[in-house]
């Protein structure tokens, strides 16, 4: 059988090549600042005394190779009973986050302080709509003391899905103890890798203390770990796609490397997030070429042999507006047409400061419709039905042909947000307005959520985790 499948590829097989060797250029001749004497001991003890000159560390090209050659070609992410959820390299997988500050309410567009109730409700909701494969960090919880936000947002997020999880932990010392509860309610955390902690190095070109400690208690533990660095072109990378690309490549290599001395054959996802500096705002935002840069990133990972984790088209927008909607179409479908892995944060806007359910709503229907579209479609002798074009002949009419009566319920993708509605209809519905019925949509789904069934038993085990460990 044939398949007409769309397809997106940016670089030849002598651009990768050129990407890779100016990256490696960097890393020899520039070197990156590691912050952790750990870090630096690892370096020197396999990159040469030669290659260390105080906190910088110059790596040669036979250290980043070897790296690329123990690590894991693939990893493989379970969901929290233990099954396998998804592996990457793979199809573009969707999640909601992440680490906003406030949230928006979905019929006024206030905002306010992100909290432990919204955390519960935006859990809940990753979990029911279908288009969304794991849940990351969605808010900085901040009705609870700060030194157990961390922990108070794991437990609400393990506590309302059974999805994988990707967690952003802001202070570095709770990091372990975030693993240790993890475990304490779901058990022993290697067996079954089900949560991702996503670590970031700081750009230009450090790799800093936190990151290191974060990395070395996950590869302890033997849990896959995601890369990410989050670019400002024109700030903290070169502003020509083209420079800013070849940096953020050389971070990930060098990200890359340490995760191997860690631990040869260390599991990790790689990729950027690469933004725009504002300079009249002072601020970051994404635009056309933020998404080639992640497709070829994605290429990169794809050259490499390693499994990516790309940017979601995140930040933008005022709420379900139509600058969200738009970044929203332009990520997700560049994503499925392209070799993006996972793109784990949908939903936050105004700066990424803001999380807004009625976007996670609206952009569960942008997945499932650029899902749809690069699947393609068959292209054989039974898909074409040539015997019914010429029984119908000139003039005819398909409506009650065999292949409409057996297909017409699926043939076509229907909104469950937007009916298809023609000018009389929507006249005599009272002219209704898109973003209304979105608004309202997204009311129903809020309100219709329920807990798992041991959401009772994992917070009591996690309140007397978290009581226990905070005395």
């Amino acid at each position: 059988m044939s398949l007409v499948q769309p397809r997106l590829t940016v670089l030849d097989s002598e651009q990768l090549q050129q990407i890779h060797e100016y990256s490696l250029r960097i890393l020899s001749i520039c070197g990156v600042r590691v912050d952790s004497e750990e870090a630096l001991r690892l370096f020197a003890q396999h990159a040469g005394a030669a290659a260390i000159d105080g906190d910088r560390v110059r790596i040669p090209r036979e250290l980043v190779e070897w790296a690329l050659e123990v690590a894991p070609r693939s990893v493989d992410v379970h969901d929290q009973r233990g099954d396998l959820a998804f592996r990457l390299p793979g199809p573009a997988r969707f999640g909601i986050g992440v680490t906003s500050l406030q949230y928006q309410d979905p019929v006024s567009d206030q905002v306010t302080p992100f909290s432990r109730k919204h955390m519960e409700s935006m859990v809940r909701l990753g979990h029911v709509l279908p288009s969304y494969d794991v849940i990351s960090t969605v808010g900085v919880v901040q009705d609870v003391p700060p030194h157990s936000s961390d922990l108070y947002a794991t437990l609400e997020m393990v506590a309302n899905t059974d999805k994988p999880l990707v967690i952003l932990v802001s202070d570095d010392e709770v990091f372990p103890r975030v693993l240790d509860l993890l475990e304490r309610v779901r058990g022993d955390l290697s067996s079954s890798p089900f949560v991702l902690p996503y670590l970031n190095p700081i750009s230009p070109l450090v790799v800093n203390k936190g990151t290191v400690f974060k990395m070395r208690h996950a590869v302890q533990r033997n849990i896959p770990v995601i890369y990410s660095n989050y670019g400002m072109a024109g700030a903290s990378t070169p502003i020509t796609p083209a420079s800013a690309l070849v940096l953020l490549n050389a971070e990930l290599l060098a990200g890359l490397t340490l995760s191997q001395l860690l631990r040869e054959g260390t599991p990790i996802i790689l990729g950027s997030l690469p933004a725009i500096f504002d300079m009249r705002g002072m601020g970051s935002f994404y635009e056309p070429r933020s998404y080639l840069i992640d497709l070829v990133c994605a290429e990169m990972m794809a050259y490499y042999r390693l499994p990516h984790c790309g940017t979601s088209g995140s930040g933008m927008g005022w709420g379900p507006d139509l600058i969200t909607a738009g970044h929203q179409w332009a990520n997700h479908l560049v994503s499925c047409l392209g070799k993006v892995g996972l793109v784990p944060f949908v939903g936050d806007l105004l700066g990424s400061k803001a999380f807004s359910p009625a976007v996670v709503v609206y952009a569960n229907e942008v997945i499932e419709q650029v899902r749809l579209l690069s699947q393609g479609f068959a292209l054989d002798d039974s898909s074409i039905a040539l015997g019914e074009i010429l029984d119908v002949g000139p003039g005819g009419s398909f409506l009650m042909s065999p292949s409409t009566l057996l297909r017409f319920r699926d043939a076509a993708f229907q909104s469950e947000l937007f009916p298809n509605l023609t000018l009389e209809k929507w006249h005599e519905l009272g002219s209704p307005a898109a973003q209304r019925l979105l608004r309202e949509h997204t009311v129903r789904v809020l309100e219709s959520l329920e807990p798992p069934a041991d959401h009772a038993e994992l917070m009591a085990q996690g309140e007397a985790f978290i009581e226990s460990v905070g005395r």
